[in-house]
């Protein structure tokens, strides 16, 4: 009997590029093995070491989360659809902020906000609660951008932003608060800038610094609603932990390539970001959108939903997406909600939480504290392999990008994109020494691990990857 298994976008180069795959079993466990059996590539994404369903990966039967039905001896049939929904980086009415007694609008508010108040939804005491209430942004990036133009829009009164990031022109083609005069400056100061022209009327808080366990509580508690926009596993579980401790809402986006993710994870009414993935995938495994790329337009989409929520919750409007977990793929344009459930066992929000306080959020998610600087004995600078290169040393560079990453700019090396390596793997030579590259080497890190695992000992990495190339060794060479 076969089931139709959904493969999400992060996913699909391990299957081929395929959307939908029809996979034997007649429990979600069967499925999922039949499918690592066809896909081998697959199996490290879905199970760990010891067999077991990764704690990052959740599965689906229909809508139902197979945690709360009978795991993976769940039955299925050729009926049912099972979706895999990895880590990517019921609905209840919850009221965050009330109109204080001292908040008025003026002349020009009346006729900014006129579209609002003539919406029995929001009126007069509706913006008078926007405009009281208090909102932080964790990052001024792709979803940022559309958070903070929409939100100042719409006369949330008190913004803070908290980045430590300078704009790139790489931004340009998503992040929308900024502009090609602000390469090179403060997000924050550009953010600050652009709020200011579409609405004297917010008062914005800058933290030009990275949030820590160190800094989190004190930054948060001013606000009544917390907006995630962040792009790396610790950051996400800091800002979750930080939010139940201090009981407040976190507007969660999440997005990749083609795909995205939208809930509100609020410990006092439903689960949080812990009930839905336990513990955050390895180092590595999980591409960025730098490594993957996303869609210029989709951070707008899922920001704006994530601007959305926000206001309901402040106004104490419509059903939030509180134990709700929106999925968009845009490739297809289809949308589609799973119900999400508090997790009695959740360390920060169960029955019995055993997580009290912030902790190490970077050795959480299993990433190995820098010594300076150096590189680690299976590394090399971009500086290292050019000195060597000038030397005449016999070096083989292995390019494990995609071919059209490849016609963009390339060093003139051997391409085996990572997903083809495992079986060609008998092009290369174990003999001579291997300088692997991708982009930024996050790809490259891998394929070093599977050919070291394979024998091979003469093989590093290219910190940085070849744009890390481009800007330190050969400034000719095209950035993308």
């Amino acid at each position: 009997m076969a089931t139709k298994v959904l493969i999400p976008t992060p996913l699909r180069a391990y299957t081929e590029r395929q959307e939908a795959i029809l996979a034997e079993g007649a429990t979600v466990g069967e499925v999922l093995d039949h499918l690592a059996k066809t896909y081998p590539l697959l199996r490290r994404h879905l199970f760990a070491d010891d067999g077991t369903l990764r704690a990052f990966v959740n599965v689906y039967v229909n809508n139902e989360d197979i945690r709360s039905l009978n795991k993976e001896h769940t039955p299925v049939s050729e009926k049912d659809v099972v979706s895999i929904i990895p880590a990517i980086a019921g609905g209840a009415e919850a009221t965050v902020a009330s109109p204080q007694s001292g908040v008025q609008l003026s002349r020009e508010e009346f006729r900014r906000y006129g579209r609002h108040l003539i919406m029995p939804e929001v009126g007069l005491d509706g913006q008078k609660k926007l405009k009281a209430a208090g909102v932080l942004l964790v990052g001024a990036g792709g979803l940022g951008s559309p958070l903070a133009l929409y939100l100042a829009a719409a006369g949330v009164g008190h913004i803070g932003i908290v980045d430590f990031d300078v704009v790139d022109q790489s931004n340009l083609q998503r992040q929308i608060l900024h502009s090609t005069n602000n390469v090179g400056r403060s997000k924050l100061e550009s953010a600050k800038e652009r709020i200011a022209e579409i609405n004297p009327h917010v008062h914005v808080d800058l933290y030009e610094t990275r949030l820590t366990s160190a800094n989190a509580l004190e930054i948060l508690s001013p606000y009544d609603v917390i907006v995630d926009g962040t792009d790396n596993f610790p950051t996400r579980y800091l800002v979750n932990d930080a939010c139940v401790l201090l009981k407040k809402p976190n507007v969660y986006g999440s997005i990749f390539r083609f795909d995205g993710q939208a809930s509100v994870f609020f410990a006092e009414e439903g689960p949080c970001y812990r009930c839905l993935y336990a513990e955050p995938p390895p180092p590595g495994l999980v591409p960025s959108c730098a490594e993957g790329g996303v869609l210029g337009v989709l951070p707008g989409i899922i920001g704006t939903i994530q601007a959305t929520e926000t206001i309901k919750l402040i106004l104490g409007i419509g059903t939030p997406l509180i134990g709700r977990l929106m999925l968009l793929d845009a490739l297809t344009m289809q949308v589609r909600e799973l119900k999400l459930r508090k997790n009695p066992e959740c360390p920060m929000c169960g029955e019995h939480p055993t997580i009290k306080e912030l902790i190490d959020y970077e050795a959480f998610c299993g990433i190995a504290p820098t010594d300076g600087g150096s590189v680690r004995e299976f590394e090399i600078t971009p500086e290292e392999l050019k000195a060597k290169m000038d030397r005449g040393e016999d070096v083989f560079v292995l390019d494990v990008r995609e071919p059209h990453e490849y016609q963009i700019v390339n060093m003139n090396g051997y391409l085996i994109p990572l997903n083809d390596l495992p079986k060609r793997v008998h092009e290369l030579d174990s003999a001579r020494e291997i300088v692997v590259h991708c982009h930024h080497g996050t790809r490259s890190a891998r394929a070093v691990e599977l050919l070291r695992d394979l024998g091979f000992t003469k093989v590093k990495n290219l910190v940085g990857g070849i744009d890390a190339w481009a800007e330190r060794v050969a400034p000719h060479l095209t950035r993308y």
